[in-house]
């Protein structure tokens, strides 16, 4: 048997800051195309309470989803100092490829992961590159597969990279736009011999699709603004029917994978979960420990980012996590043995989470 390890980390958080006062003189509509008749501090103020967003991040024109995949794949390979061509395999979680700036047409073809494997200047055929379509828990099933790959014997190492570019994708005159944000986060996995004295590495893992009723709460539709193209498609968000339905399952997935793991509930330290809004995620937290028994969690156990990175779809839990690392997020550090989860819901709807020892 073979554990599964993180050996390096890497991330690209773009550089432009796109603040909430940078909406202050957008014009938002309905999905019935109806002027919202509320002032756009007042839209931005209750955004704000609700997601705990205050800026987000914007890729600059030349880059694509390719481009940031592959800046985070070099740094956390130059983390851990692996050789590149020693890969196994890339892995890219993404959802709408390349999306090139003032266009609306994405280009999947060559793959995300293919393009970065360019990138890397990586020739090895044996490396084998491919793209998640998962979701917002793109990421976390791609650490999913990683361990399947290394456990079989299939591979020992390799990338998991979660990049997105959100803001290509969303419609200016829908408010939920003010949500989403650009960003990349990757690391390096390894697998490693499980001997008595070394437990480190992926403990557990849980993967849910609710694709019959909740199929549609995330969906890709036309414009807003009356005078939009039709033919034009859109990032669309049922925000309602995806709180209810994470705040229901999220924390069941959860308990799933950190119970398959035959860890106790107080010996957690961390939980790494999707950057989607701030509000949402304490719930489902609260409602995890309650599972428990507990009826408030420990302080400090969610590390956030939502509020200066925004939603960046895959990127928010590797992002996130890099932070940790490297000691760039106050109050949350990580210790070794620490147990952790990874933990996430998105578009499908589809829920995984990961119980890991650091």
């Amino acid at each position: 048997m073979f554990s599964v390890i993180i050996t390096g980390t890497g991330s690209y958080i773009p550089d432009h800051v796109q603040t909430n006062e940078a909406f202050l003189s957008s014009v938002f509509y309905s999905e019935r195309q109806e002027i919202i008749n509320k002032s756009p501090l007042d839209i931005i103020d209750n955004l704000k309470k609700i997601t705990g967003i205050e800026e987000r991040r914007y890729a600059a024109p030349h880059l694509n989803t390719s481009d940031i995949a592959a800046i985070a794949a070099h740094n956390a390979i130059n983390d851990c100092g692996v050789d590149p061509e020693s890969l196994d395999f890339i892995i890219v979680a993404h959802n709408f490829g390349n999306s090139p700036a003032g266009s609306f047409q994405s280009d999947m073809v060559p793959s995300v992961a293919n393009r970065v494997k360019h990138l890397l200047h990586i020739n090895n055929p044996s490396c084998v590159a491919f793209d998640v379509i998962f979701g917002c828990p793109g990421w976390v099933q791609g650490l999913i597969i990683a361990q399947a790959f290394c456990q079989s014997g299939m591979a020992s190492k390799g990338v998991v990279i979660g990049a997105e570019i959100l803001s290509r994708v969303s419609d200016a005159a829908d408010r939920d736009s003010m949500i989403y944000a650009d960003g990349a986060g990757a690391c390096i996995v390894s697998s490693k011999p499980v001997t008595d004295t070394s437990t480190n590495g992926i403990l557990s893992v849980a993967a849910k699709s609710f694709s019959a009723a909740d199929v549609n709460y995330i969906y890709m539709d036309k414009g807003f603004a009356p005078t939009a193209n039709h033919q034009d498609k859109y990032l669309k968000m049922k925000g309602r029917k995806v709180y209810e339905f994470a705040m229901q399952q999220v924390p069941q997935a959860m308990k799933e994978c950190l119970d398959k793991a035959g860890v106790d509930i107080h010996s957690l330290k961390k939980i790494f979960i999707h950057q989607a809004n701030e509000k949402m995620d304490e719930g489902i937290v609260k409602r995890f420990y309650e599972l428990y028994n507990i009826d408030t969690p420990p302080p400090y156990i969610m590390p956030l980012s939502i509020n200066k990175l925004g939603n960046s779809s895959v990127a928010t839990v590797p992002t996130l996590y890099n932070l940790v690392i490297k000691n760039l997020l106050p109050n949350h550090q990580l210790q070794k043995d620490d147990i952790i989860l990874f933990a996430s819901v998105g578009a499908g709807m589809n829920i995984n989470a990961v119980c890991y020892r650091y």
